[in-house]
């Protein structure tokens, strides 16, 4: 693994994980009414806290296309997956709370997860596959899958709509890790006109810009907990499965380093969930209402 790859994607997640905490206690502030509309960004933008938090989401953003350009998308999206790590610390030092053995239980499954599935599957580059139909065919099955999950969250009562946009949000940053990825390559072979006549980083401003307001209406709805570990979860499996999929990106596949590979995933899982059960993680505005039907009237 490269040292410099590494240390960008770890740094990235720092960025993005304390951002996420900076933009939760500002956003679940925003009136109810601005549910999965482009104008919670407006109010938003009037609040310095989330404008702290979108300046470090946008850092990590960053910090983690520069480590997928250098680096395999099967790589750098487990290491991005520790931003709930970040998250976890700068909510602890808000709360007060020990950490408590659920919490060391999380976080050691979390980041052993992590490394035990790069350290099995060592992600390596390969041919990427230039057939446009099995690329529009993964990022179509995300993607759809993505849109699937916010329509139920519209219609589905407040428990449930953050654990939803959460998961949509997820899987839309994952393509747009993806794209960014291709971005990159593209900019590398021809600088900026061959970057923008292809249709790549159009479409990476187009789902961040979605995937930003799925992540709002979810941080506005409900505690943090309830939200980011469905996030933290979705992107690194999209991500690995466009990777693996049309970017090339190789890992090994003999039976033991699947184990590995699957048991890996599954800690990482296991650690998200553990955290997000953990009182230090930031309790929101819709915890002291009543559940109610998010669907306009």
């Amino acid at each position: 693994m490269s040292v410099l790859v590494l240390l960008l994607a770890v740094s990235a997640a720092c960025c993005l994980g304390f951002g996420f905490v900076l933009q939760q206690n500002a956003a679940q502030q925003a009136p109810l009414s601005d549910f999965l509309s482009p104008r919670l960004l407006l109010d938003l933008m009037k609040m310095p806290r989330w404008l702290s938090g979108i300046g470090l989401m946008v850092a990590g953003m960053i910090l983690g296309a520069v480590a997928l350009g250098k680096g395999e998308i099967s790589l750098v999206e487990p290491l991005l997956a520790t931003n709930l790590l970040f998250a976890f610390a700068l909510s602890r030092h808000q709360t007060k709370h020990k950490l408590s053995h659920q919490g060391a239980s999380g976080l050691v499954l979390l980041a052993g997860g992590v490394t035990a599935f790069i350290v099995a599957g060592q992600p390596h580059g390969g041919t990427a596959v230039t057939d446009p139909l099995r690329h529009w065919l993964i990022i179509g099955l995300v993607v759809g899958s993505a849109l699937l999950l916010t329509a139920y969250a519209k219609r589905s009562r407040l428990i449930w709509a953050p654990v939803l946009l959460g998961l949509a949000a997820g899987l839309l940053y994952g393509v747009q890790d993806a794209l960014t990825r291709v971005s990159s390559t593209r900019f590398s072979d021809g600088g900026f006109g061959e970057l923008f006549t292809g249709w790549h980083p159009y479409g990476v401003l187009v789902l961040g810009v979605t995937g930003l307001i799925l992540v709002q209406s979810a941080f506005e709805t409900a505690p943090l907990r309830m939200s980011l570990p469905a996030l933290t979860a979705a992107q690194p499996l999209a991500g690995i499965l466009c990777g693996v999929g049309f970017l090339g990106d190789r890992l090994r596949t003999d039976t033991g380093a699947l184990a590995w590979e699957a048991a890996g995933l599954a800690a990482v899982v296991a650690g998200i969930v553990l955290l997000s059960l953990h009182p230090a993680m930031p309790r929101g505005q819709a915890q002291e209402q009543p559940a109610q039907n998010l669907q306009p009237r």
